[in-house]
């Protein structure tokens, strides 16, 4: 008896597979799950989301420490809480919480438009509060904020571009290695790291280092309302203390997380509401302070050829 009901099991089983329609689903690929809403703190129907820049920005794919897993960069994390907060009209108000150094030229710029016209769409309170830094490309995406706040202890600043470009002719000359290089001009293959800059290539790069740094420094001008020469002497690379940023008007106020939250839900015209944080299946964020689990990449940052960078990178 026993061997025959195995063997009406197996066939049952066999059927399932052969036509297509099988009971379970079995996957070699962990899948990324959607975004879940998570109530950290306070009740209400009405919201305040808050939302992490945290890390190196970049629009590629990053990998986490914890999993095989490759992750969303930044960018992409951003439009993806941003379109959903866009679909739940009890979002009142969008608190950008910021800890990174910055990251790529266009990752940084696209960053902030998508923040900007996030809050033309929807018309609710846009603020930024910087944890322990908000420099570079990550202060230039504060900026699409109605306001900016700071913790009493953090960095803030680095106003400015850096081009990465490694050389390795030193390193060839050593081992006895040559490259040859075919190209159909001969500017083809400047900031070739097999080759060394000449002086006239320098000075291309540098025209194109400072065609960015005017717009980083115009965007500042005309977020913060400073004029364009004072905001010039700022933006010479180095940080600010945030009491530094304030006097200087880069920031808002210095203050802490939670006060900033408190602001928000003033300039939202809230007596009550709950603050959510958007994540992932699995992660576990109890209080306002809980991040995502860091993606720790730079892979970007040492691509061959070069690099345009809104980052502070000591």
């Amino acid at each position: 008896m026993k061997r025959i009901f195995a063997a009406i099991c197996v066939l049952i089983l066999t059927l399932f597979f052969l036509t297509g329609c099988t009971l379970f689903r079995i996957s070699l690929v962990e899948e990324m799950q959607p975004l879940t809403e998570q109530v950290i703190s306070g009740y209400g129907n009405d919201k305040i989301l808050v939302m992490d820049i945290s890390g190196v920005i970049s629009a590629d794919e990053s990998q986490s420490l914890f999993s095989s897993r490759k992750q969303p960069g930044i960018l992409a994390l951003a439009r993806e809480q941003l379109d959903r907060a866009r679909k739940d009209r009890n979002i009142k108000a969008l608190l950008l919480r910021i800890n990174s150094p910055g990251g790529g030229v266009t990752a940084s710029d696209m960053l902030y438009h998508e923040i900007k016209k996030f809050k033309k769409d929807t018309g609710i309170p846009v603020f930024a509060h910087i944890m322990d830094m908000g420099t570079s490309g990550a202060y230039y995406a504060a900026l699409a904020a109605d306001r900016i706040t700071a913790q009493p202890t953090s960095i803030v600043g680095s106003i400015g571009v850096i081009m990465i470009r490694f050389d390795a002719t030193g390193l060839m000359q050593k081992i006895g290695l040559q490259a040859f290089e075919i190209s159909s001009g001969d500017k083809k293959g400047m900031g070739s790291p097999f080759r060394q800059l000449s002086a006239e290539e320098r000075g291309i790069f540098q025209s194109v280092v400072n065609s960015m740094q005017d717009r980083f420094v115009n965007t500042v001008s005309s977020a913060r309302k400073l004029n364009r020469d004072t905001v010039a002497k700022l933006a010479d690379g180095r940080i600010y203390t945030s009491q530094e940023a304030q006097a200087a008007g880069l920031i808002d106020g210095t203050t802490y997380l939670g006060d900033a939250l408190d602001e928000v839900k003033k300039a939202a015209h809230l007596e009550q509401a709950s603050v959510v944080f958007y994540a992932r299946p699995g992660e576990y964020r109890p209080t306002i302070y809980s991040a995502n689990l860091v993606n720790i990449d730079t892979g970007g940052l040492i691509q061959p050829g070069v690099s345009f960078l809104y980052l502070w990178w000591p």
